[in-house]
């Protein structure tokens, strides 16, 4: 598998900056991984740092894109048939729809740093046809700090960037609890709106 994933890797950096934001636009391999290869790469001086902020942003709002066209155009019924084909579960989708409609466009900036729910969140924001620019916003401010957090690990841990998923953790856990309190955060000013205008 990792013989493979490596493979992958080496054509995808054949391409440069390019094939950062290919690798994250098809998703075949976790945009952690991607991005870890990436920062490799920066350590050796074979691309640079800004350019490849740039092209992982490009390509993991494009993957989100995806996702919320088909679910702005296909709706529930065409994911259930195919996200299998996506790596997208129908629990996947089912927490993700909760998400929200418990939280609103808001979440789609927050759950970007929640495991499960990331990935699939821009479903529901399609299907609730949110306004296309909204989105774009929620999910750039979400995708830089998440692209320059792997890229920098990537060039810390060089020639071991295979084991960035185990380095991320320490850094990866306070973001999900600061992100968690500003989804709760978020939900409270807006009940409590809500309450002033009842």
């Amino acid at each position: 598998m990792k013989e493979m994933i490596f493979g992958l890797l080496e054509m995808l950096a054949g391409l440069g900056y390019f094939g950062i934001a290919i690798g994250l636009m098809i998703e075949i391999i976790p945009s952690e991984i991607v991005l870890g290869y990436g920062g490799y790469l920066i350590s050796l001086g074979r691309i640079e740092f800004f350019g490849a902020v740039v092209a992982g942003v490009i390509g993991g709002t494009f993957a989100q894109l995806f996702l919320y066209w088909l679910g702005y155009y296909g709706g529930r019924p065409i994911l259930e048939k195919y996200g299998k084909y996506l790596l997208i579960q129908k629990k996947h989708l089912d927490l993700s729809e909760q998400w929200f409609e418990k939280y609103g466009t808001g979440v789609i900036f927050s759950a970007r740093f929640i495991p499960v729910v990331r990935h699939a969140i821009s479903i529901p924001a399609g299907i609730a046809k949110m306004p296309a620019w909204k989105f774009i916003v929620y999910t750039v401010a979400a995708i830089i700090p998440w692209t320059i957090l792997f890229l920098y690990l990537g060039i810390q841990l060089g020639s071991n960037w295979m084991h960035i998923k185990e380095y991320a953790q320490p850094y990866i856990i306070p973001m999900v609890i600061l992100f968690a309190s500003a989804i709760a955060a978020y939900v409270l000013i807006k009940s409590s709106k809500k309450r002033r205008a009842a």
